[in-house]
């Protein structure tokens, strides 16, 4: 019965077989097919009849290196009449390719010839593409699907045998994307990702279908170039790709531009090998960057033996730290209010034994670097606190030291207690010390920014002053006014340098000023060196300043006599003073000039003269003057354009023209710009014009005196924001205080409400402030007992003679024992007073079971 069953079962079996399964005649000579079961036709897409009678093989895809080699294979195997068993790449009716793992197996007749060839068929296609996506990926990179460093470097290196063989040259571009970590940081790094994978769509269409594009990794491209016939080839490269990258990118939403940095290397000029042309190529990249960003830079020797250099330096300034040729100099900062010297900076500097003294800009970026900067400020603060305190024992008067702090110290969490570890060391108070942190340490307004702002937090409640270095040269520079509780400002000396030539330069200094101030801040000018930048500084209300104007870095010892010498700013340059009448002639004839110092010498003004309208400026530039008196007609520059160059960098002069011609164009407009404040002409009568000239004295001491007493407010209303931040910051900490006060005392409350020992609480005038569950328990019969006298509700927790009623009514007096019968129940009574060891008032009761307490 079972065996009658078999054909039936194993064509049921077939026909549901997930496997395709075919049978071919073996008799004939083309193996036609004579049964398919269904998975079969699924996997093919042909029906039974369309599969019925063709050659078993005519799936199979002839075309390939496969094909070439596994179909001769399986005809040698179907004419032996062997098993076989392969992998082949086979078409669906619909022309769709797919991977089968075929299984072909003789079958033979009753009498051991031949007659059939069953094949197995198993589908594999989702097998073969994820194998071939995983091989995808081994060498290409998974966001901008370029080619990863391992495949580059076989290009790179096929690519230099061609050129070689060929006697050509190829370029090699190093590609960074100048903003990606700022855009990674702002974006997340979905942003990025997005960045890379345009960037790398336009850098892919920038070059030939030839070249090779690849990622190394980060955000540095590398392009290689071959057949190059000249440097211009790889600039006409790099300008397109300049021009590809300049649209915007839409990025998470949002439109972002991107520019880039691009290293040049040339085979064979600069290298013969892979590895020597990619680190050339990122030296020119590191160099393309050090020059702004969005510029190409050929490879040069010279970058080369900077390197080696640096890495030199690196090596020997490991060792610096441990062998002490690190040395601190301080330069001095004056009060432009009293003169005085009001703070130093410190600067460090580095010994070396062959270079000598090396200053912080050279040696600093390479400490950044090497993971040396940490241990290298931690020096310099205890250097620093090591100074103050042996200037202090040296009888000098108390003097502010600033460090400076790099971005690795305003992220460490532990670095409060470091600086306040060292004032401790050294028996210094906070006052002692500011730090110095550049708006690139700081944090950006992130959630990882935010974080780290409270970093700071401790710094400030330490104590030290906070200064805001180099101010205006980030690009948040408002934002981190309003964000950091800063006690100054310094401008950088970028501003300074120009600021009484350059009216740009001057318009945001005195911004600057005016914001800190409003602000409650401090503001310190770097890089002074003129007497006529300090004077433009002292005018417009900065608080200090620093440069060579006053004074070099110093040692020690040269800090030493500073202090002691009581050196300060001439009485001329202090905020607040009187000034000397001050007048500039201007005319190109001598006796012009020396006849009007003869005239005027009698008016006891300072007189300055130029023979020139740029003579005067350049005068103009080194001393402050009141008055200006020009001729019109003078070589070079008009008397009008003078004046009207003289009121756009000095608006707070008066300015006469005096002269025997008249322009009237030239000069009706230099009179309706405001450039003169007078038209005198020649020859002039004596008496006359000296009463002109005085007059405008007059009017400038006017204008000066209104300024002063400006200059008066707006110091008081500095000191006043400067006392408002204070004291919001003082009661900031009183609010932080008090907010960890009631956490700790919550949690008093709620470790004393758990107790079964009964406590009960009275404040310094002896009423019942607190009482515990266990207290109220054992009390609850006695009625309402907070905010009643102690001693009146519990009369028998305070016997008479004892002191403990003194104790009941606020009396501090030492911790006391003493019995009592609560209903009958013996208990030991120990009332402790508070205040001992912190602010608190009043005193605290226990009672215990007296055989609990034996």
């Amino acid at each position: 019965m079972e065996l009658d069953a078999m054909p039936q079962l194993s064509a049921r079996a077939l026909a549901a077989s997930s496997n395709g399964v075919l049978i071919a005649d073996a008799r004939q000579p083309s193996c036609p097919i004579i049964y398919a079961n269904p998975a079969f036709c699924r996997i093919t897409g042909y029906g039974q009849d369309e599969l019925l009678g063709r050659d078993c093989l005519f799936l199979q895809d002839t075309d390939g290196e496969q094909a070439a080699a596994a179909l001769p294979a399986l005809r040698r195997a179907m004419a032996g009449g062997e098993d076989a068993r392969m992998v082949l790449r086979s078409q669906r009716k619909d022309g769709t390719p797919f991977w089968n793992d075929l299984f072909l197996s003789p079958v033979p007749d009753q009498h051991g010839e031949l007659a059939h060839y069953i094949g197995i068929v198993t589908d594999i296609t989702e097998l073969k593409e994820r194998e071939q996506r995983l091989a995808f990926h081994s060498t290409h990179d998974r966001v901008t699907g370029l080619p990863n460093r391992h495949l580059f470097t076989d290009r790179l290196q096929q690519a230099l045998l061609q050129a070689q063989r060929h006697g050509g040259q190829l370029a090699l571009l190093c590609i960074g994307i100048d903003n990606y970590a700022f855009i990674n940081e702002s974006l997340g790094h979905a942003g990025g990702d997005q960045l890379l994978a345009g960037a790398a769509e336009r850098l892919r269409a920038s070059v030939r279908s030839d070249d090779t594009v690849a990622l190394l990794g980060g955000n540095e491209f590398v392009v290689i170039l071959g057949d190059v016939a000249s440097p211009s080839d790889a600039i006409s490269v790099c300008e397109t790709i300049f021009a590809a990258l300049a649209p915007a990118f839409t990025l998470q939403g949002q439109q972002v531009h991107a520019s880039a940095s691009i290293g040049i290397v040339l085979s064979p000029q600069d290298g013969r090998d892979g590895a020597t042309l990619l680190r050339y190529a990122d030296m020119a990249l590191t160099r393309a960057r050090e020059l702004g960003g969005a510029h190409y830079q050929f490879f040069a020797s010279e970058m080369n033996h900077r390197t080696l250099e640096r890495i030199g330096m690196e090596a020997a300034l490991r060792l610096a730290v441990f062998r002490e040729e690190l040395q601190l100099r301080y330069q001095p900062l004056a009060d432009l209010r009293s003169g005085a010297v009001a703070s130093l900076e410190a600067l460090v500097r580095w010994q070396h034994p062959v270079l000598g003294l090396i200053p912080a800009q050279r040696f600093v970026p390479v400490a950044e670097e090497a993971g040396l900067i940490g241990a290298i400020g931690a020096w310099v603060l205890r250097r620093a606190c090591h100074d103050l305190r042996a200037w202090r024992d040296a009888g000098l008067a108390p003097v502010r030291v600033a460090v400076n702090v790099s971005p690795k110290q305003c992220r460490d969490r532990q670095f409060a207690a470091q600086v306040a570890a060292a004032l401790d060391a050294f028996g210094l108070p906070p006052s002692a010390l500011a730090l110095e942190i550049t708006e690139a340490a700081l944090p950006q307004e992130t959630a990882a920014g935010a974080d780290q702002l409270q970093l700071l937090e401790p710094l400030k409640t330490l104590g030290v002053a906070l200064v805001l270095d180099d101010f205006g040269t980030g690009y948040s520079s408002l934002s981190n006014l309003k964000r950091y509780a800063f006690d100054a400002v310094k401008i950088d000396c970028a501003f300074i340098r120009d600021i009484v030539t350059d009216s740009g330069d001057a318009a945001l200094s005195k911004t600057i000023i005016s914001m800190a101030h409003l602000l409650g801040m401090q503001v310190v000018a770097e890089g002074v060196e003129s007497e006529a930048q300090c004077d433009f500084l002292r005018r417009h209300s900065c608080d200090l300043i620093q440069g060579y104007f006053f004074a070099a870095p110093l040692t020690p010892d040269e800090v030493q006599t500073l202090l002691r010498e009581d050196r300060r700013l001439s009485p001329h340059l202090l905020r607040v003073q009187k000034q000397q009448r001050t007048l500039l002639l201007v005319d190109d004839e001598q006796n012009i000039v020396s006849s009007l110092k003869r005239l005027l010498r009698r008016d006891e003004y300072q007189i300055h003269t130029a023979n020139s309208g740029q003579e005067g400026l350049d005068v103009l530039a080194r001393h402050a003057v009141d008055v200006i008196v020009s001729d019109q007609r003078m070589p070079g520059m008009l008397g009008a354009d003078f004046l009207r160059k003289a009121k756009e960098l000095y608006p707070d002069t008066l300015r006469i023209m005096l002269s025997g011609y008249t322009e009237l164009q030239s000069v009706t407009d230099a009179v309706n710009e405001g450039a003169i404040y007078k038209f005198l002409t020649k020859p002039w009568e004596d008496e006359q014009l000296r009463g002109h000239i005085a007059e405008a004295f007059r009017l400038k001491e006017i204008a000066d005196e209104n300024e002063r007493l400006n200059l008066e407010l707006r110091t008081v209303n500095h000191e006043l924001a400067s006392a408002n931040r204070r004291l919001e910051d003082v009661l900031r900490q009183k609010q932080q205080q008090i907010s960890r006060d009631e956490i700790s005392l919550n949690v008093a409350r709620e470790l004393l409400q758990h107790l079964p020992l009964p406590v009960i609480g009275m404040d310094d005038l002896g009423m019942i402030a607190f009482i515990n569950a266990a207290a109220d328990h054992l009390f609850r019969g006695g009625g309402a007992l907070l905010g009643n006298e102690a001693c009146v509700v519990l009369p028998e927790l305070f016997p008479a003679g004892d002191g403990f009623e003194a104790m009941a009514s606020g009396s501090r007096r030492a911790p006391g024992t003493h019995e009592a019968d609560i209903d009958g129940v013996r208990f030991a009574v120990d009332v402790y007073p508070m205040g001992a060891s912190s602010t608190s008032r009043g005193s605290l009761i226990t009672l215990s079971r007296k055989e609990e307490a034996a």
